[in-house]
């Protein structure tokens, strides 16, 4: 089985690419968290290499930008290739299968973070009855007329 899921951060902008066939691709690298902290007390990350293809990259291409939170669930590939000098390398990346949004949580510079939960709340009981309620049975809120300033009503 090979299923790969990771929360990062873009390393930078992705740029998307079509090939000769007119299907879109980019590859874009993103930071991951080690769980653990070194020696130091600081985390380490990783730098991993992700390729997404057709709607998947015209979507990372569209909404997701250099340093934004990304999850992205895919599989490992590994693929031989030769760079200029003609030495033969390995390319280890993620094929992305699913990428989601990141909730705004605040990071440690103040500004977003978190995995986007898209199960549903679980089911609650009936809502409380106020049909036979009676005046007595409600309390008057003390409001200040300047926390009304600027709402639409």
């Amino acid at each position: 089985m090979n299923i790969a899921v990771l929360m990062g951060r873009l390393v930078a902008d992705p740029e998307l690419r079509t090939t000769q066939s007119g299907v879109s691709v980019t590859s874009f690298r993103i930071a991951v968290e080690r769980a653990f902290k070194d020696a130091n007390g600081n985390r380490q990350a990783d730098f991993i290499d992700i390729v997404a293809w057709r709607q998947q990259a015209e979507f990372v291409q569209k909404y997701f930008h250099k340093g934004d939170p990304i999850v992205i669930r895919g599989s490992i590939q590994v693929r031989p290739y030769e760079d200029k000098n003609g030495n033969k390398r390995t390319a280890v990346e993620v094929q992305a299968e699913n990428i989601s949004f990141v909730l705004s949580q605040p990071r440690r510079d103040g500004s977003g973070g978190g995995y986007v939960d898209r199960t549903p709340p679980p089911e609650r009981g009936a809502a409380p009855s106020y049909a036979n309620a009676g005046a007595s049975d409600f309390a008057e809120l003390e409001t200040d007329d300047d926390d009304l300033e600027g709402l639409p009503f």
